[in-house]
């Protein structure tokens, strides 16, 4: 990608964050994020459709970096404790950005993003999970259920994250809900 567009694409990115930390998405407009970038809108056009265009381009960026992060995001099933720790410690690391990108109206999307990738990676993992009922509730509870325990009970000291985090790596391992975590002989390879 050519140098400027790159430049753009970065000075476009960087005055959004610097927008949207103080304000809803709702409340900003292309004018005033082109004037913050130092360009004209139909530069901002150029590169995408609309305000949330370039929101859910971020958002997107972010989630893959925070899974790319994990080194076993795919073993909530066989190592809930483990891979509950992972994940929490990949999502703390990316925090601020977080808090900015999906403040507001967003929350409810960082946590759906979330559980649609970690389920992408468990259901290649298990694929004779999908359209199990009720491989399918545990699994969104286990997600759902763990994101919005942190949202709600990590402070904004470290210490108190990682308190939350242990408890809720701790509560996922005391439900054990996939025991059975090998698939069926019949799809198991020899070899």
């Amino acid at each position: 990608m050519d140098l400027r567009v790159q430049r753009t694409r970065r000075n476009i990115r960087d005055a959004f964050i610097e927008l949207r930390s103080r304000k809803p998405i709702e409340k900003m407009t292309v004018k005033e994020l082109a004037e913050a970038a130092f360009i004209n809108k139909a530069t901002f056009y150029q590169h995408y459709e609309d305000l949330y265009a370039l929101s859910e381009s971020m958002e997107d960026e972010l989630i893959d970096n925070i899974i790319g992060s994990i080194p076993h995001p795919d073993t909530l099933l066989e190592d809930p404790e483990q891979a509950t720790l992972e994940i929490f410690g990949a999502f703390s690391s990316q925090t601020r950005l977080l808090e900015i990108l999906f403040s507001g109206s967003r929350r409810s999307v960082l946590i759906g993003k979330l559980e649609s990738r970690i389920r992408e990676l468990m259901l290649r993992k298990y694929p004779h999970y999908e359209n199990d009922p009720e491989k399918e509730v545990l699994i969104t509870f286990l997600i759902q259920g763990s994101f919005h325990a942190y949202l709600k009970h990590s402070g904004s000291d470290q210490a108190d994250s990682s308190r939350t985090v242990r408890l809720i790596a701790a509560l996922v391992k005391q439900l054990q809900p996939f025991p059975d975590q090998a698939p069926p002989a019949a799809s198991r390879s020899c070899g």
